[in-house]
């Protein structure tokens, strides 16, 4: 595995690979990697003659008040990791890199319609600083797909519109969440949980189980849907965020006719951990 850090070095390996035709997959990462990353990683060989990986924690994505300068970073780790699994190019960047303007000064890509309610209710500016570092990555990589998880459901629904409405000739392709046996989604967050905490985080999941247990036997009240979920979530131990049920593709509020396919997004504080997860309904 090769591993750079300048623009420069990085598009003198793709260049190489494109000379001998060789297809691209790209996945991009804030390090302090685990299965659910390497998942990640693994569809992206199956679906490339090269996987290139990078990793850089992106400041612009984080509030004041969040966790930029606790989050891990494993870089040592990560490394041996992708290593092991055969990743052809690890790209490594600093903030100078991406942003060599600085942050402030940097030209802000934002995303309407998908990037709005949800997460965004809590954490403001959030998409706006995904959008704007996955739009200068695909442009320093060029891949022919990229891959990202499903866990970040609203993250994954900005970036779709993102590669449509900036014609990036880039596949967007999705993968199942990765979870631990009792359910909980995989997450560089849950090592903020104490030993009680994550044996209350799995309530996370069970309380979307329900919700979609409810949709599939024809309940159609979502409010009640979701209060009854947000209820749950606060005898598990969550300070609950929401619990909202949308359309897939969309991230629209469903009307009750359309039944092609709804997914219901939920995130709470668990102690010092925000918690995100999804579970997708399909009626089909």
């Amino acid at each position: 595995m090769q591993t750079v850090t300048a623009a420069k070095q990085l598009r003198e390996v793709i260049s190489h690979w494109r000379a001998e035709n060789r297809r691209v997959s790209f996945v991009p990462t804030m390090g302090n990697l685990h299965a659910g990353h390497l998942a990640l990683v693994k569809q992206a060989q199956q679906l490339s003659d090269r996987v290139v990986v990078s990793i850089f924690v992106n400041p612009m994505q984080f509030g004041e008040a969040e966790d930029f300068h606790d989050y891990p970073h494993t870089e040592t780790e990560d490394s041996r990791q992708l290593q092991a699994t055969g990743t052809d190019l690890l790209f490594f960047p600093d903030v100078t890199t991406l942003y060599p303007a600085g942050i402030e000064n940097t030209t802000r890509v934002e995303v309407p319609d998908v990037s709005e309610g949800l997460c965004a209710d809590f954490r403001p500016g959030h998409f706006t600083g995904v959008a704007t570092v996955v739009a200068r990555l695909f442009n320093l990589v060029q891949p022919d797909i990229a891959v990202f998880g499903k866990k970040d459901y609203q993250q994954l629904a900005v970036i779709r519109k993102l590669a449509r409405d900036l014609c990036f000739p880039i596949r967007i392709e999705a993968v199942e969440t990765v979870r631990e046996a009792d359910g909980l989604a995989m997450s560089s967050r849950n090592q903020y949980l104490d030993t009680a905490q994550r044996q209350q985080a799995p309530g996370l999941y069970q309380a979307l189980q329900q919700a979609r247990d409810a949709l599939l036997e024809g309940n159609t009240d979502y409010a009640a849907i979701e209060k009854n979920a947000l209820k749950s979530l606060e005898k598990s131990g969550f300070d609950p965020n929401y619990v909202s049920i949308r359309e897939k593709d969309t991230l629209a509020i469903p009307a009750v006719a359309n039944r092609s396919g709804w997914v219901v997004l939920a995130a709470g504080q668990l102690g010092k951990a925000r918690l995100i997860d999804n579970i997708e309904v399909d009626f089909s």
